[in-house]
């Protein structure tokens, strides 16, 4: 019978030992994983079909299909990713600053792993590799909580990266995997705060909300992505349909697409035909405010909540603003600290926007779809933290460890 209970004091115990691996022994063993995902990527497919079947069945939107579908390609990614990660400096360990006192000693603050970390999260079966990869690299334990919706995908993964663990001789409690999909072992995860150090949980807004509302344990947010591209005056116009069309299209079921478009009153002027062609070309449904719903086709009224929105499909909100000001208020009023995009020609507002936005990442004249561990040369992330405390933005293992001071004397005693 499956215990949580169990589950997290095996990654207690098992912590201790990966808390004191030596850089090699951890590059060795997620090169390991890799290598392993790749030799086993069929049986991987066959138990993903397992849940790309259930979910057609039970309706999932084409959004969370496509975010739980693994393949050739996906896997590949996968393992590409733990390979970036094996390959990154040990972030366990490292000498951040060093004082020498009056009275001779010498204070260190040296990079310590975190413990056992609990990942909760949806759809993305990609996320059990990566977040399990991270926390490793980091001398962590992890325990990953998937959705139903993934648990065959989840599952095989697990079976995969714990051969890559046996095979160099470490705890396989080090990776656990919540085999049942009971809602009642989330519950019961969230109140082991002394097996438990830090939840992360990663999905939609009713999984964020409940997990901070019910845990005991301390909370790293990774909320909805409400992705803001305000087009300033002056900005290039086929540099702007770019990046809109790239950051809405490319990949709407994700949490870095955007979902709010901005454009100053000029633009809009100018250039609606366009922007409208490059949205409903593509069948994007918009919602519009009454200054630019007369610019689109089949369009509706746009409301506070359509702002607030993460949709997570071909589905944007648009308002056009008459200055730069009323495009910071909107994104101040709306923003879910994620991801915020300007296209300007313009470095004074570039430089106003990066000061005045203060989202988690702050892109100019880029697309909002970089915002991405990956991309940002992280080698993966474990989620885009959306909470200010402790870590901010996309998360790589170097956010999930934590400092100790270490204090070298030569006999002081205090006076």
């Amino acid at each position: 019978m499956f215990s949580i209970n169990q589950l997290a004091e095996q990654a207690k115990k098992a912590s201790l030992q990966v808390a004191n691996l030596s850089d090699l022994e951890k590059r060795t063993t997620l090169n390991d994983m890799a290598i392993f995902l790749r030799y086993n990527r069929q049986s991987i497919i066959t138990e993903n079909k397992k849940d790309l079947n259930a979910a057609e069945e039970n309706g999932l939107s084409p959004a969370m299909i496509d975010r739980l579908m693994l393949n050739d390609e996906r896997i590949e990614d996968m393992a590409s990713a733990i390979e970036q990660i094996a390959n990154q400096d040990d972030p366990v360990g490292k000498i951040k600053s060093t004082k020498i006192l009056d009275n001779g000693l010498i204070v260190n603050k040296v990079s310590i792993p975190l413990g056992v970390i609990a990942m909760i999260y949806e759809s993305r079966p990609n996320v059990t590799a990566d977040a399990a990869a991270l926390c490793f690299k980091a001398g962590n334990s992890i325990i990953l909580k998937g959705g139903k919706e993934a648990i065959h995908s989840n599952i095989a993964i697990g079976k995969i990266l714990h051969q890559a663990l046996s095979n160099n001789k470490i705890d396989t409690g080090a990776i656990g995997i919540v085999s049942d999909t009971d809602r009642k072992h989330m519950a019961e995860l969230l109140t082991l705060n002394e097996l438990v150090d830090l939840i992360i949980p990663r999905g939609g807004e009713g999984l964020i909300k409940y997990v901070s509302e019910n845990s005991r344990i301390p909370v790293i947010q990774h909320f909805k992505g409400v992705c803001h591209l305000y087009i300033d005056e002056g900005a290039d116009i086929e540099k702007s349909i770019d990046i809109l069309v790239n950051g809405k299209v490319q990949r709407p079921g994700v949490c870095n697409a955007l979902e709010t478009l901005l454009v100053h009153e000029s633009i809009l002027a100018q250039y609606a035909e366009q922007i409208a062609v490059a949205l409903e070309s593509r069948a994007v449904k918009i919602h519009a405010c009454d200054n630019s719903i007369t610019h689109f086709n089949d369009a509706t009224l746009a409301t506070d909540e359509d702002y607030d929105r993460e949709y997570l499909a071909l589905e944007i909100a648009v308002r056009q603003v008459d200055s730069f000001d009323a495009a910071i208020q909107h994104i101040q009023q709306f923003s879910s600290n994620h991801t915020e995009v300007i296209v300007t020609n313009n470095k004074s507002n570039a430089d106003e926007f990066v000061k005045r936005i203060s989202s988690s990442v702050v892109m100019v004249n880029a697309s909002s779809r970089f915002s991405d561990g990956g991309q940002l040369g992280l080698g993966a992330e474990i989620g885009i933290s959306t909470s200010k405390l402790h870590a901010y933005g996309p998360m790589g293992a170097e956010s999930l460890t934590t400092e100790k001071f270490v204090v070298l004397g030569d006999g002081q005693i205090r006076s």
